[in-house]
């Protein structure tokens, strides 16, 4: 009876822990919105707080002193950086929805261009296979031109709410600066809050998500921003060159974005953005594209292994050891 009992009460104990994982999921989704810009703040936190602590120890300054310095330098790079995407996302976004159709029309007449190539007697299709292939091909082109075409409206349209981005990056920013400035305040306001043995836990576990968490987003987004540099700046020379590169810093942020994904990668937009642009009669472009993509590949199969074996303190051969035997 008692084993029964226990086995029950440890069903149902689970039972309790899978719903509240499951509402607490829910709910994190739901109030997003809220507490995004402290977890932008917290993050960026932990990016500037080595660099407080070298100019603390540099310069024998205080952390207040070190934390305003540093502050005030991330706040001017981050309006700057903000400034100059908002302006060239909402040009470029503008300039893609402007000339829609006749992207859409030219991957319309690559399509019909191939399923003739199909059908030119070489390649012996049944007509009916020829006829799902063509219903296929343009229910796919128009479902993604539709996509393309909400999602970049939706893009305008949220970037021009300007009270509201500023009320958010108002919140940020304020955030940042008590995390940097009164650190040490608020674990002392916790300490006299909470009992010792919970503060003692506490920080123990806050400690090691910190450094953990810290360790992983730093490597994986110096990865990603290697990545959307090198992508950028490739696609603005292809630009200045006057190969046809209309929307460099919406394609960087794409690629970047993808990049982020667990499966996907650079080459998931770069290698069919060259095959439609070769296929499109702008061969240069094409190869341009392949072999900025090749490069990207090059450099982060270089210093991916560096960077996190840097971040956890083990070998860089372990790293590929382990990504050899998908450890």
């Amino acid at each position: 009876m008692s084993k029964e009992f226990t086995y029950w009460t440890s069903f149902l104990k689970k039972i309790v822990i899978v719903i509240f994982a499951i509402m607490g999921i829910w709910l994190s989704i739901k109030l997003v919105y809220f507490y995004l810009p402290f977890f932008i703040a917290f993050f960026l936190y932990l990016l500037i707080e080595p660099l407080i602590k070298k100019i603390m120890n540099r310069f024998k300054l205080t952390r207040k002193t070190s934390s305003i310095i540093v502050f005030i330098i991330t706040f001017g790079i981050i309006i700057g950086i903000l400034i100059w995407g908002i302006i060239t996302v909402i040009s470029e976004s503008s300039d893609l929805l402007s000339n829609f159709n006749y992207y859409y029309e030219q991957a319309n007449g690559i399509i019909q261009n191939l399923l003739e190539k199909l059908n030119d007697g070489k390649i012996n299709l049944p007509e009916n296979v020829l006829s799902i292939l063509r219903d296929n091909a343009f229910a796919l082109l128009e479902m993604l031109t539709g996509y393309l075409q909400r999602f970049f409206t939706k893009i305008i349209s949220g970037i021009t709410k300007i009270p509201t981005i500023t009320i958010y990056t108002g919140v940020s920013v304020l955030a940042l600066y008590f995390f940097c400035t009164d650190k040490i305040y608020m674990l002392d306001e916790l300490e006299h809050h909470l009992p010792e043995t919970w503060m003692k836990k506490l920080t123990k576990h806050i400690r090691e998500i910190m450094k953990i968490l810290g360790r992983y987003l730093k490597a994986q987004l110096t990865l990603i921003f290697i990545s959307f540099f090198i992508c950028l700046i490739g696609l603005y020379i292809y630009h200045f060159m006057g190969l046809n590169v209309g929307f460099p810093l919406i394609m960087a942020i794409a690629v970047g974005f993808v990049d982020a994904l667990p499966i996907l990668g650079t080459g998931t937009i770069m290698i069919p953005w060259g095959i439609f642009a070769g296929l499109n009669g702008d061969l240069r472009l094409g190869i341009a594209i392949t072999t900025l993509w090749i490069i990207i590949s090059l450099i982060r199969q270089f210093l991916e292994p560096k960077i996190v074996s840097r971040q956890y303190w083990y070998s860089s051969n372990i790293y590929n050891n382990c990504n050899v035997y998908r450890i």
